[in-house]
């Protein structure tokens, strides 16, 4: 229902899901930012089909706040240019933009809320810290797994497809992501961290 609000007013945080635009990144493990931010979209009842700041976007009310919802469409590596626009014109700190990423040191089902940090290797993050010169964004990164043998390269395994099972798993990792948001926005994300790392 608040899908349909118009742009404009006092967004106060951010959500970014971190993902590749093309047909064929869709249902990738890099793309589970994006898959992510679908599933906080539906539980949330927003549309993110405007397009704005490089992105698809969506404002909706969580936790009593106003939220924009974002995709990038700037592809992984440049992620940071549609990221700070959006900060910049909605005057935006880092600490309420909440980044949500996939990460390969993780398992499929694991996921790590961290209140600020390094990029840790991800693209995406990193091009978002190098662009607004900070590091104290709240992140949600969510296990895609390690490649399966050393000799796969990092780029097909991160653009391969989940399983049918993995799929499952990752549902439940959506659900927590769900309800992590709502514990940051709340300024809980202690016990955000609590529950879900």
């Amino acid at each position: 229902m608040f899908g349909f609000k118009k742009f404009g007013g006092s967004v106060e945080y951010i959500i970014v899901g971190l993902g590749n635009p093309d047909k064929k990144y869709q249902n990738t493990r890099h793309n589970c930012g994006w898959m992510a931010l679908d599933h906080i979209a539906e539980k949330n009842s927003c549309r993110v089909n405007r397009i704005k700041f490089k992105s698809y976007c969506g404002e909706c009310v969580i936790g009593g706040k106003k939220v924009l919802l974002m995709k990038p469409t700037t592809y992984m590596n440049n992620s940071g240019q549609a990221v700070v626009e959006a900060m910049n014109f909605y005057k935006i700190p880092p600490e309420n933009v909440i980044v949500i990423f996939d990460d390969i040191s993780l398992d499929v089902g694991k996921m790590r809320i961290r209140a600020k940090g390094s990029d840790g290797g991800q693209k995406g993050m990193r091009s978002i810290i190098y662009l607004s010169g900070s590091d104290t964004f709240p992140r949600i990164k969510i296990g895609i797994g390690a490649k399966p043998n050393p000799n796969w390269d990092l780029a097909d395994w991160v653009l391969s497809k989940f399983t049918s099972d993995e799929r499952k798993q990752l549902d439940k990792m959506f659900e927590n992501a769900n309800s992590a948001v709502e514990l940051i926005i709340g300024g809980k994300i202690d016990r955000a961290m609590n529950m879900y790392n």
